[in-house]
């Protein structure tokens, strides 16, 4: 029988003390074994401590569109900054970069920042690190984001590449596009991360399970779908034929207790994302007997990125 190995990651922990407790109540519901912490989050040292209590497996979300930079000389002037001294944004980082107006050292630099503050806040290195917003797999970007995982010896990553996302109807077109292009950067971004020794899941969901999309039955068909994709493939001789293997899953999540400005956020306060119900929905979804108990009946046993 195919073992199946999910990590199940809370992103964004240290946007603020409500996705904080909302994501530890998850981990100890058993819902979510893993989390990717914000440095630059308003309620990161909180978060790290929170970590260490519960013994909660942690990773860098690394941050380069929302909120200020932590790197001191950057904080002031430079190419990552809009006029108001923030991050460009989630588009608008897109769109800077699109004009080659990102000044590729400083997104090192940043980047490297945010590594080091990492390991003050929780005492170690993380042992995975992707990006908020998607942007380590973005052109250019994904090659100092690969120099930097190499320089530090972090192994894993995650490559936003879902299975069956083309079929997800319910997925408004403006989204859909911006899910696409993701996707496509992270075709892109595979023999950029393979040549340095850069490790990912077999497989990745989130996409289309995101905020009010996420119910117990779409996740289960998400899972099955990337498994049966995922089997399909013919083996060749250096990988056994996949039933006599484990493959891995990462499902990407964000769950919590929505904001309640102004505090949160990354600098400038929390965005409507975390205020909306759809982080409470995430939560009580993800802590629902039906899924815990289809995890046991499919072999799919949950883990972290330091079970690997």
């Amino acid at each position: 029988m195919l073992q199946v190995k999910l990590i199940v990651t809370g992103d964004d922990f240290g946007y603020c003390p409500r996705r904080n407790q909302g994501i530890v109540d998850c981990f100890l519901a058993g819902a979510v074994s893993n989390v990717s912490l914000l440095v630059n989050g308003s309620a990161a040292a909180d978060a790290a401590k929170l970590a260490r209590r519960y013994n909660i497996p942690i990773g860098l979300h690394a941050n380069l569109s929302e909120g200020s930079p932590v790197c001191e000389v950057l904080k002031t002037n430079s190419s990552l900054l809009n006029q108001d001294g923030f991050f460009h944004g989630k588009m608008g980082f897109r769109t800077a970069l699109s004009k080659g107006l990102l000044n590729m050292s400083e997104v090192k630099q940043e980047l490297k920042a945010q590594v080091e503050l990492f390991h003050e806040l929780t005492g170690h290195l993380p042992p995975h690190m992707d990006g908020h917003q998607h942007v380590h797999v973005l052109p250019e970007v994904r090659h100092i984001f690969a120099e930097v995982l190499e320089e530090y010896g972090i192994k894993y990553t995650r490559v936003p590449i879902e299975p069956g996302l083309h079929n997800c109807d319910w997925i408004p077109p403006s989204l859909m596009d911006f899910y696409l292009g993701v996707e496509e950067d992270s075709f892109n971004t595979v023999d950029v991360f393979t040549r340095h020794g850069i490790r990912w899941p077999d497989i990745y969901i989130g996409l289309s399970t995101m905020g009010k999309n996420m119910s117990v039955s779409n996740i289960w068909s998400a899972i099955d779908a990337a498994i049966a994709d995922f089997t399909a493939k013919a083996p060749s001789p250096a990988h056994p034929p996949p039933e006599s293997r484990t493959v891995t899953i990462e499902l990407m999540v964000h769950p919590g207790y929505p904001s309640v400005p102004p505090v949160g956020g990354c600098g400038e306060g929390p965005d409507d994302f975390s205020q909306s119900w759809e982080r409470l929905h995430e939560l009580q979804t993800l802590m629902k007997p039906e899924l815990q108990s289809h995890y046991k009946t499919r072999n799919i046993q949950l883990c972290s990125f330091k079970d690997l």
